[in-house]
């Protein structure tokens, strides 16, 4: 908006001058003049852009910074690196380079530097786009990659996969020994491309040929089990809020005694979409402030529509629930809306804000710490769980889940 409001102006001033030109003969020396006012602010314009734009910026509703650093050494290694590397350089990627390694120069593990491919995929992500694929969640079960669960209306379960099929082999590949990002970067793929997957069932081997297609995978997913309604949500993005509220109504309307937020493996998402989900349970409350160092930079509120407010609430979290997962818990537990089950959280306090640069790429930078209700940083620290609980490689084998079993325990199912 900034830009377009920039132009706006620029246009004004032009048309002015065309008029003032109709309006007053011009002397020929003062072409001169003109001329040379004209390169002197184009100098100016030129040497001095970031001090303009720090000093313009603010008027516009965007940050700027007006110091330079000299970075002739970087243009020096360059040139030496041009002058004796054995093969081709490819300088759009030499100059990504450069940007990232400014950027984690930096010293914070959460202010990144994004090439314009890993932007798109980062954004795809918070928006519940993931891409192409089969729809199954993969990981590793009794040391052999494992379907975990198929997704609904997703290829996978179209084509007969199930929960505990073992993959034994993607394209012909053995998946012995893989990890299991090398077998999700196999399996996925550009949606309409297929994928050979080799699955063991019992004593049953069987190969399946699958369509790969976009991924239909919601961040809400909700199910009501002998009076608990259960809420899984998996990560924070554009569409969260409004799945969650749909689920919240769900459970009003079929009137659940007790839920149970599974907010583990969430590694958190956009804050507006935590504050959303902690409105769920709070009343125009205080869900987050954000500060720099003591200056308070915002504070986020709830709605006024506490759909769950007083319903008997758990909340299951782990090592990777983090940020918006931490905000969420963090809230619901501050205003005693919740108790907490499972392991301390991941500790990601900091709040990070989305830059666009040029040609596509974006900067991913730590603006702000922020604050539990009761003024609490959790950076490095976590939040630790009213009850704990663990869920080992050992209970996943045999298909069990303390940490679910401790929730309801706890609620008194």
């Amino acid at each position: 908006m900034a830009q377009n409001n920039v132009k706006a102006v620029k246009n004004v001033s032009k048309r002015r001058l065309v008029n003032k030109k109709l309006d007053f003969k011009v002397w020929p020396g003062t072409w001169v003049i003109l001329i040379a006012i004209a390169a002197a602010l184009g100098y100016v314009a030129g040497v001095y852009h970031y001090d303009i734009e720090a000093l313009i910026g603010p008027a516009f509703g965007y940050k700027a910074h007006s110091g330079s650093i000299d970075l002739s050494s970087v243009q020096q290694t360059y040139n030496q690196l041009a002058a004796n590397f054995d093969g081709k350089l490819d300088t759009s990627a030499l100059v990504q380079g450069a940007n990232r390694g400014l950027v984690e120069a930096a010293g914070d593990t959460y202010t990144v530097y994004m090439s314009p491919t890993e932007t798109t995929d980062y954004n795809n992500t918070l928006s519940g786009d993931i891409g192409g694929g089969i729809g199954a969640e993969i990981g590793i079960k009794n040391n052999q990659v494992t379907i975990i669960r198929t997704l609904p209306n997703n290829a996978a379960i179209k084509a007969g996969l199930q929960a505990n099929d073992v993959l034994v082999a993607v394209n012909g590949q053995s998946t012995n020994g893989w990890t299991v990002e090398k077998a999700v970067g196999l399996v996925r793929g550009a949606a309409g491309t297929t994928v050979k997957l080799t699955i063991k069932r019992g004593d049953t081997t069987k190969d399946y040929t699958i369509t790969r297609e976009t991924i239909n995978n919601p961040s809400v997913e909700s199910s009501i089990v002998n009076g608990i309604g259960t809420i899984t949500i998996s990560r924070f993005d554009s569409e969260t809020g409004n799945l969650a509220k749909l689920a919240a109504q769900d459970f009003k309307n079929n009137g659940v005694k007790a839920i149970i937020l599974d907010l583990r493996n969430n590694g958190g998402g956009f804050v507006n979409a935590a504050s959303d989900v902690a409105g769920l349970w709070l009343d125009n409350k205080v869900v987050v402030t954000e500060r720099n160092g003591s200056v308070v930079r915002d504070t986020v509120r709830t709605g006024d529509n506490a759909i769950l407010n007083g319903i008997p609430t758990v909340v299951l979290v782990n090592g990777s629930s983090a940020s918006a997962s931490e905000i969420v818990a963090g809230a619901l537990r501050d205003y005693n809306q919740a108790k907490l089950v499972g392991e301390k959280t991941y500790g990601k306090g900091s709040v990070q804000e989305l830059i666009n640069l040029y040609g596509g790429a974006q900067l991913k930078v730590t603006t702000a710490r922020w604050y539990t209700p009761n003024g609490v940083n959790i950076s490095k620290e976590g939040i630790k769980p009213d009850v704990s609980a663990s869920l080992t490689q050992t209970d996943i084998d045999n298909g069990v889940d303390p940490q679910l079993d401790a929730a309801k325990k706890l609620l008194g199912y």
